[in-house]
């Protein structure tokens, strides 16, 4: 085979240089004592800003997109309709099933598009979220399928996940107890990071070169019945960080409640019939 004389060919394994600034990028964001790298301030409820909308997709019985910094989420929901497997029918109760992906695009190292370990954890993760919201006996024998996709990977995607499935489902008029809404928190030199980015969540113990294991917080929470629905820790968490952690988030939740509470109203106005003048 030819070879181009005039081409500088690189080696055979070589790295985006992306990839390297997350290290740079968490040192600066520890020598700021109280200002993180977006500008947002440390150990205070500061969610990054919130863009959301529902009813994009006309195929779905329900859908929303997202987008928090540079975290951008779609979701559709279809059904309820009958079960594929007649062997897993319930006579009594629905079934809520969940399917959430990354791009091949969305994060700095470029996946596939066949579902890895991590992508189930996270679908799982998901489902134990949403079910306590949905009421699922008012749909027996019957399934709802609810498929998340990530098309940018900027931090907090679980959290993110959460509200964005919460939003479809109001969408596609599958009848809930209550919204559920996402938030996550980052334990990092005794202070809280709420809403943390991808560098923020990945870069916090390539900075400080100690290895200890900083420990990072999801909570889904019902904010009109004032309770928790789901939470996934990982790392090492004291009982009263964890316990601060939690209400760190809770109010968090709060913050984004009347933000989704409006793009359903703007939902809803939209597909409401024109009225006869």
């Amino acid at each position: 085979m030819p070879v181009d004389t005039k081409r500088v060919r690189g080696p055979e394994v070589s790295q985006s240089p992306s990839l390297f600034l997350c290290k740079t990028a968490a040192k600066k964001s520890l020598a700021q004592k109280d200002t993180r790298v977006d500008g947002r301030q440390r150990g205070q409820v500061d969610v990054r800003s919130v863009f959301v909308r529902c009813g994009l997709i006309s195929q779905a019985k329900g859908s929303a997109y997202i987008e928090a910094g540079n975290t951008k989420l779609i979701c559709c929901v279809y059904g309820p309709r009958e079960m594929d497997r007649k062997d897993e029918t319930d006579m009594k109760s629905g079934r809520l099933m969940t399917d959430m992906r990354f791009a091949p695009f969305s994060c700095r190292e470029r996946g596939s598009w066949i579902q890895g370990n991590d992508e189930k954890d996270l679908s799982l993760m998901l489902l134990e979220s949403l079910r306590p919201g949905v009421c699922l006996q008012k749909y027996p024998r019957s399934q709802i399928e609810v498929n998340v996709m990530v098309l940018e990977n900027d931090g907090s995607v679980l959290a993110h996940a959460v509200t964005c499935a919460s939003m479809a489902l109001a969408d596609a008029g599958i009848e809930m107890y209550d919204l559920v809404l996402g938030c996550s928190v980052r334990q990092e030199s005794g202070t809280y990071l709420i809403d943390p980015t991808y560098l923020e969540e990945n870069g916090c113990n390539l900075a400080s070169g100690s290895g200890e294991n900083l420990g990072s917080l999801t909570v889904a929470f019902l904010p009109s019945l004032n309770q928790i629905s789901g939470l996934q820790s990982d790392g090492e968490m004291g009982e009263d960080i964890l316990t601060g952690g939690v209400r760190t988030c809770i109010d968090g939740c709060f913050k984004l409640y009347p933000v989704v509470q409006q793009s359903l109203t703007k939902a809803v106005r939209r597909k409401a019939p024109p009225s006869e003048s």
